[in-house]
């Protein structure tokens, strides 16, 4: 065991373990330094950006996977339904970029980043960038067509105004031990989450969705069929690769998560678990004994130019409860009429 892999066990142990009590006395300043640069977005001394169209920001106080990627495309593909012209703006994290730039799908996940040529493949117009605001208004520049926008992992990006924010939360693993980094997973304090619009727990594809509470939202994962990274039109059955030789690869947050859906559909694949954001290599799928090297989504797209015909990965999407999708849109209207009435070229810190 690595000692990222015991320090987040620690993180998400039943009770606070003794490496995460060592460690609390360096989550202090941790704690200093965020609410610090919160007061000062507050406090209108760090500018905040705001936008002419509505912001919705979708992230995480926690650090690692929630599923927060699937969300993203679930919401905005929820909003095109209504009617609504949605862009994605992103970080590009993993990417060598610092942007802004546009993300078209099949662009090289070693300068975007991963997760953005997803979004950019589902048909939507996406953009990155380390300066936020920035990415923001160059899609808006070049597509003026879009009438919101949706920041992927933005929640602690202050400098963008936001309109309506969604926390996500793992519906298994909660918040951990509940402490700020590194004696937990926190990126800020729990209390933090009282001051979103909505907590979406997101459930892990293959599981059975728990009860959230009255002013939260479910969005389970479900898995579709096994795709081929040489020929995707190709699906599988996993009975097909039951009792044989089979690898199963994750660079992702929790690849825990991945490696249980694999047991689940009944395949004994033998795990591999890698950093998240990993940079994939011809050499990280080198199992010349594998008759399939499984993966998901969003490793594949780091891997499709060296894969071979026995690597497949699986899609996931998140379905959320129709009852999220209203909400958001009551907001969204309600802050493009409260747009036509603001002053041109006011800006502030609202949602901060």
């Amino acid at each position: 065991m690595t000692v990222t892999d015991r320090v987040v066990a620690a993180w998400y142990a039943p009770r606070v373990t003794t490496l995460a009590a060592l460690l609390w006395p360096l989550s202090l300043p941790y704690r200093f330094v965020i609410a610090l640069r919160r007061l000062l977005f507050r406090a209108g001394i760090l500018r905040v950006v705001r936008l002419p169209v509505p912001v919705i920001v979708v992230g995480n106080i926690t650090v690692g996977g929630t599923g927060k990627t699937p969300l993203v495309r679930a919401l905005a593909e929820d909003l095109a339904r209504r009617g609504f012209h949605p862009g994605i703006v992103s970080r590009g994290y993993g990417g060598s970029l610092r942007g802004p730039v546009a993300v078209a799908a099949g662009d090289d996940p070693q300068r975007v980043g991963d997760e953005p040529p997803l979004h950019a493949a589902a048909g939507f117009p996406v953009w990155i960038g380390r300066d936020r605001p920035a990415a923001a208004r160059g899609l808006l520049a070049a597509h003026p067509e879009c009438d919101v926008l949706i920041a992927d992992d933005g929640l602690q990006h202050y400098a963008l105004a936001r309109d309506v924010e969604l926390a996500v939360v793992d519906a298994s693993r909660g918040l951990g031990n509940g402490l700020l980094l590194p004696a937990g997973p926190l990126r800020e304090p729990a209390a933090r989450l009282a001051g979103v619009d909505v907590v979406v727990r997101v459930a892990a594809a293959g599981t059975s969705p728990r009860a959230v509470a009255p002013d939260e939202s479910l969005a389970p994962l479900v898995a579709l069929p096994w795709r081929n990274l040489r020929d995707p039109a190709r699906a599988a059955d996993p009975a097909q690769w039951r009792g044989r030789t089979v690898h199963a690869i994750a660079g992702i947050g929790d690849p825990q998560r991945f490696f249980a859906l694999v047991r689940g559909q009944g395949i004994d694949a033998t795990p591999h678990p890698l950093p998240d954001h990993h940079r994939f290599v011809s050499a990280d799928l080198d199992y010349p004994d594998a008759v399939a090297i499984l993966m998901t989504e969003k490793d594949a797209v780091k891997c499709a130019e060296f894969a071979d015909a026995r690597c497949w990965c699986l899609p996931v999407r998140a379905v959320p409860d129709p009852a999220l999708g209203a909400l958001v849109e009551g907001k969204i209207r309600g802050c493009q009429v409260a747009r036509v009435a603001r002053v041109p070229g006011d800006e502030g810190p609202a949602g901060v």
